[in-house]
């Protein structure tokens, strides 16, 4: 099933981008209008977060959402064929803040959210760098689209860690530099074992892991924000947002991460995944609020 899969999607990958976009029109149409893929739940958390919009407001917001969407299928399959130096005309980001940190002797965690295109962003910033290049990854559970995304996603060297076995994932690591990507809104399986803060209008959990980790052993952290210009073209803006994140308070990372991507995502929701149920959990006055259990 893997071969097929490579196979089917290398020959479409080597289309050129406008021919891809024709056919990520038809796609939205398949997506959004026929199968309406999670439809329920993107227009649900666009309410929720957005409560003061116009229905007509709202659903225009999930058709542009589902088109962004599309577009990213498209895109992701021409990494397969996509050249460096392509795919650096399409994706702009100024990495000079981890040459700095490199050059100080230092690590990196770099933290943001899903926001289109977090793909080409991976590729893209395999090749300015001059850490190891590490990226966080949920395995997916059929073993055939694990592969292949695995493939797309160590094209250009990135160095892939399975997020439900980050000990030994990270082990060999442990006394080297490294960059280490994180997306970190994604949702935390022990509701009880996370911080809580409100997010997009509802008290929302998120892991602890990357600001434990950070404070524990002082690694600067950086903000990634990644924005669609047009179609096809994307810019990412980094911020060194915690340069000793060893002299924070607990939470403190965390909280100004959510504030962080919450600004950027009501700048331009489009691009964020609304379709994905965030908000499996449900927040409890034994959790606590911000940084408390």
């Amino acid at each position: 099933m893997y071969y097929i899969l490579i196979a089917f999607c290398y020959s479409i990958s080597l289309l050129p981008l406008w021919l891809l976009y024709l056919i990520s029109d038809g796609l939205y149409v398949f997506v959004y209008h026929i199968i309406r893929y999670r439809r329920s739940v993107v227009l649900e958390n666009l309410r929720q977060a957005f409560p003061g919009k116009p229905e007509a407001e709202i659903r225009r917001m999930a058709r542009k959402y589902y088109r962004n969407l599309t577009d990213m299928m498209v895109e992701t399959i021409k990494l397969l064929t996509m050249s460096k130096s392509s795919l650096a005309k399409r994706f702009i980001c100024d990495l000079s803040v981890f040459n700095k940190l490199y050059a100080e002797g230092r690590s990196c965690q770099l933290h943001l959210g899903h926001n289109f295109n977090w793909e080409w962003a991976n590729l893209f910033c395999i090749q300015g760098v001059k850490f190891p290049f590490l990226v966080v990854f949920m395995p997916l559970t059929n073993k055939a689209m694990n592969r292949m995304f695995r493939h797309f996603r160590e094209k250009f060297g990135t160095i892939l860690i399975p997020a439900n076995d980050m000990r030994n994932g990270m082990a060999p690591w442990m006394g080297k530099q490294y960059l280490l990507a994180l997306v970190a809104d994604q949702n935390p399986g022990n509701p009880r074992r996370c911080y809580w803060y409100p997010f997009l209008n509802k008290m929302t959990a998120f892991y602890k892991g990357p600001e434990m980790s950070a404070r524990r052993n002082d690694i600067p952290v950086v903000f990634a924000d990644i924005r669609k210009k047009k179609r096809g073209y994307y810019e990412a803006k980094l911020t060194l947002a915690f340069e000793h994140p060893a002299q924070t308070e607990e939470g403190e990372i965390t909280e100004s991460f959510v504030k962080f991507l919450e600004k950027n995502i009501y700048e331009q929701p489009e691009v964020w995944v609304w379709s994905h149920r965030r908000w499996k959990h449900e927040w409890k006055p034994e959790f606590g609020n911000g940084h408390n259990e």
